[in-house]
């Protein structure tokens, strides 16, 4: 979509890698100018790497969607996400394999309602919707959280 015809931003945030894979990623204009270090190699336990800020960026936008749901329903929040995140070889380079679990307590609601606000959060979080129709990405509402 071109940029003229997208609708009024809430938010903007710009990230900044100069380094590729071994060094910083920043986000500029925000009040802290957070600096992340990254190391795809993962021996830095300081750094991160992608696959940890996709996975990130996922379960806190889908549990933060559910906590809203929960709270205009009249609930606390007791929702859960965990988002695994594996990469593989592909044909061209790598690729990425997401699933993501979301438990929902059934001492919170019924199983018809967990099912409706697990629906309703996969719609919503902006980053399910960029992610949700890639045949790499799976989402499961668990029975237990394990």
């Amino acid at each position: 979509m071109d940029k003229s015809a997208r609708p009024r931003t809430t938010y903007h945030t710009t990230l900044v890698n100069e380094d590729g894979v071994t060094g910083h990623t920043f986000a500029t204009g925000t009040a802290s100018n957070t600096d992340f270090a990254i190391d795809v190699t993962s021996k830095d336990i300081d750094a991160t790497n992608p696959e940890q800020l996709l996975g990130m960026a996922l379960a806190t936008c889908l549990n933060a969607t559910l906590e809203a749901i929960e709270k205009r329903d009249g609930y606390d929040h007791q929702t859960k996400v965990r988002v695994d995140v594996d990469q593989a070889h592909d044909t061209h380079g790598l690729q990425f394999f997401v699933d993501v679990y979301v438990y929902i307590p059934e001492d919170e609601v019924d199983r018809e309602t967990a099912t409706a606000w697990f629906e309703l959060a996969e719609s919503r979080c902006p980053v399910s919707k960029l992610m949700r129709d890639s045949n790499n990405v799976t989402f499961t509402l668990l029975d237990a959280w394990e």
